[in-house]
């Protein structure tokens, strides 16, 4: 199985170039893309304006300008040609290279709206110079007198704050406009901010919530175009740019949808395309109700839950269960010990301590489990050497020993299946939790990504050109765990399992090489911890005390039947046993068909009177 999944991995076809031609189309379409900007149209005249756009024309020419709305911790730059925002800016926050940190710009994204008049002449806002109208420190007004009436657009950012309020206003043109929604677009050609351009990819995708509360997500990790058409009402729709968010929130809702990613694995320049088409009712725009915000900031869970329902479903948490141990244990957790302590690599020890003190009864069940199964293993050594060579008698008789004895062979693993829930939901956690972003421990510069203290001068399969020295301090700490866990329990692993026992931390040190450096120092605290719990449980766990106490079992144990799960399982043995012994040649087959023929002879006589046709037979009495 480790050696099919590591072939796959690395021979895996890759996408042909028809599946990226989404991702090239709406790049080139797009006029945010160097290329599209390098080459500028001539300007049309008065008389063209005209024709393409009838009323509005008068606003179609003008020279842009930028204005900008700052605070602390964001500044968003807008242009009046089309008085949208053309970038977005975190100040506390820098790219892997140190550089400052633009969710978008003007070279890479592009906002638009675009409706129709009832001339049928298509207009863009982008078509259209606006007046920018400082409205004191923190809020901006466009306005654009067109056909008799305006088009306004206000924007507000409160301080303190990562939400843009925005109005969209259209007064007097209720005789211009058809009555069709209006379109918002949104396209983004999303930049590399992390270390790890694959993962940072992976982490790139469109969210968006419906009215009627269901939650979408465009898939992850795709390397070919995604696309979801959505025909109800959608309350938000964001792109996730890994740790951070570009989304916008209707107060009432947008009729209607579409979202598209596309990817081109050979730009160097874009992770990925993302699209947003949403319609507008044009009722809201004409009756005062067009109220949105938009949300350019870090994708952190806290801060995301006080912008919109279910807005923190952008901070991927695991599906299910694993999601609910994130959202009401570890996260909890973790925020409580970071008012304390500033070293997050300190508070992962501190969170794997309190996470094993919890699980504590569950984990001495297991080892209690194991004590006894060591115990039982010359007992059980002897019901292998008088039936080596059928495994149905050996189960039967192993089962009837650990009835007897009171030894319950799951007992040993519930509580370890109870404990796979925190397990799985760090995997989960530490990739997509901001809080670790570019946060240093030992010599690790970033938890939220690979350490890697040793760089190749190739790159290997599966492995790239690094070498994380938590997986590999990580990979040497599992097979010290499991070498003791099979002295602790040599019973549980025989033969060829307790070679691959030994092999999966092996195969986990290639797959986990290139994970979040916070997820293996975990895992590596985890199994120390581990460790030693079960060198303190095996000080106190005696094992003359455990014989004793099982021996007392066989004789309370002596005439008492199975019952329940027990019975149900001997008799399914017992009945599985007998139908094999039916099937074997020269059984109870043929024993059968030979009491057949003697029931046909006199009783007394022998096998010759039945065989020998010479001899004459006598009539059996009823």
């Amino acid at each position: 199985m480790a050696a099919l999944l590591l072939i796959y991995l690395q021979f895996a076809p890759k996408p042909e170039p028809a599946a990226v031609e989404l991702a090239k189309t709406t790049k080139s379409a797009t006029a945010g893309t160097d290329s599209a900007r390098a080459a500028v149209p001539v300007a049309p005249d008065s008389a063209q304006l005209a024709r393409q756009l009838g009323s509005f024309a008068a606003a179609a020419q003008g020279t842009a300008q930028t204005t900008e709305l700052s605070n602390k911790l964001l500044t968003v730059t807008f242009s009046s040609k089309g008085g949208q925002p053309q970038a977005a800016r975190l100040h506390k926050y820098k790219t892997f290279g140190g550089q400052p940190l633009d969710i978008f710009d003007v070279k890479s994204a592009q906002m638009d709206l675009r409706f129709r008049t009832i001339s049928g002449q298509q207009i863009k806002l982008s078509d259209l110079y606006f007046r920018a109208e400082p409205q004191g420190s923190n809020a901006l007004r466009f306005v654009a007198e067109v056909a008799g009436g305006q088009i306004e657009q206000t924007y507000t950012l409160a301080p303190e704050s990562y939400e843009v309020g925005y109005q969209l206003r259209f007064n007097g043109l209720s005789q211009t406009l058809a009555q069709e929604p209006l379109t918002f677009t949104f396209v983004d050609n999303v930049r590399q901010t992390e270390q790890d351009r694959t993962q940072n990819r992976n982490q790139t995708t469109i969210n968006r919530y419906l009215a009627s509360g269901d939650h979408t997500v465009l898939f992850e990790a795709s390397e070919t175009p995604e696309e979801i058409q959505v025909e109800e009402p959608i309350k938000w729709a964001s792109h996730k740019h890994g740790f951070f968010i570009a989304g916008i929130v209707a107060d009432n809702e947008f009729t209607s949808g579409q979202l598209n990613s596309g990817v081109d694995l050979n730009d160097s320049t874009y992770l990925k395309t993302l699209s947003s088409t949403l319609k507008i009712p044009v009722t809201d725009v004409q009756q005062g109700k067009a109220n949105f915000r938009f949300f350019f900031g870090p994708n952190s869970y806290d801060l995301l839950k006080t912008v919109a329902p279910d807005f923190d479903r952008n901070v991927y948490l695991g599906w299910g269960l694993f999601r609910w141990v994130n959202q009401f244990v570890i996260l909890p957790v973790f925020h409580f010990l970071q008012q304390y302590i500033a070293s997050y690599g300190l508070i992962i020890v501190l969170l794997v301590i309190l996470i094993k003190l919890v699980t504590w009864p569950l984990t001495y069940k297991t080892y209690e489990s194991q004590a006894k199964m060591k115990v039982l293993k010359p007992e059980m050594d002897a019901i292998k050497e008088k039936y080596p060579d059928d495994q149905m008698k050996q189960q039967q008789e192993t089962m009837k020993l650990n009835q007897s004895m009171g030894v319950n062979p799951l007992s040993g693993c519930v509580p370890t299946l109870l404990t796979l829930p925190i397990l799985f939901a760090m995997f989960q956690f530490f990739p997509n939790a901001i809080e670790l972003r570019q946060e240093a421990f030992l010599w690790a510069k970033d938890l939220s990504t690979y350490d890697n203290p040793i760089i190749l001068p190739f790159a290997l399969p599966f492995m790239g050109n690094h070498i994380s020295l938590f997986t590999v301090l990580m990979t040497l700490s599992t097979l010290a765990m499991t070498y003791q866990t099979n002295q602790l329990n040599p019973s549980a692993m025989q033969g060829p399992m307790k070679f691959y026992s030994y092999l999966m931390p092996l195969i986990f040190f290639f797959v986990l090489n290139s994970f979040a450096a916070g997820l293996t120092w975990y895992y590596l605290v985890s199994n120390l911890v581990t460790m030693g719990q079960m060198a303190l449980t095996r000080s106190f766990i005696d094992d003359d005390k455990v014989r004793a106490k099982l021996e007392a079992n066989r004789v309370k144990n002596k005439d008492k039947k199975p019952s329940g799960f027990s019975a149900r399982l001997a008799d399914a043995m017992k009945a599985a046993q007998e139908r094999d012994a039916q099937t074997k040649p020269g059984s109870s087959k043929k024993l059968a068909t030979n009491n057949d023929a003697a029931d046909e002879a006199e009783p007394g006589t022998g096998a010759d009177d039945v065989t020998n046709p010479k001899k004459p037979r006598k009539t059996r009495r009823s």
